[in-house]
């Protein structure tokens, strides 16, 4: 049976915190971007597909197709996977001092 397309779903905030519209939430082996302000203890809706501009390392530049990371404590994209979260892939390229990158999460 059918549930739901896939790209956003349902997300119930566990808290301690709400969580804002385009926050990116850990799913523990990857990323989703919240798509409302989500209270805690509520239901919101959780993007888990799609590209969207985030916050990234102003030290690195990436390439189209370069496997990206979420750093949950410097809260931005990076290239290093060690300690972080699979966020995606960059859709175009960042130089390195650019402090947003695109990356296509899902």
């Amino acid at each position: 049976m059918f549930f739901q397309k896939g790209d956003v779903i349902d997300y119930t905030n566990p808290g301690p915190t709400p969580i804002q519209y385009g926050d990116v939430v850990n799913l523990t082996t990857r990323i989703g971007v919240a798509g409302e302000n989500i209270a805690v203890g509520a239901t919101g809706s959780l993007h888990v597909a799609g590209v969207f501009e985030l916050p990234a390392v102003n030290n690195t530049a990436f390439t189209v197709g370069q496997q990206l990371y979420w750093d949950p404590v410097a809260q931005n994209l990076t290239d290093v996977a060690q300690n972080n979260i699979s966020a995606g892939w960059a859709t175009e390229p960042k130089a390195q001092a650019v402090t947003t990158a695109r990356v296509k999460i899902g």
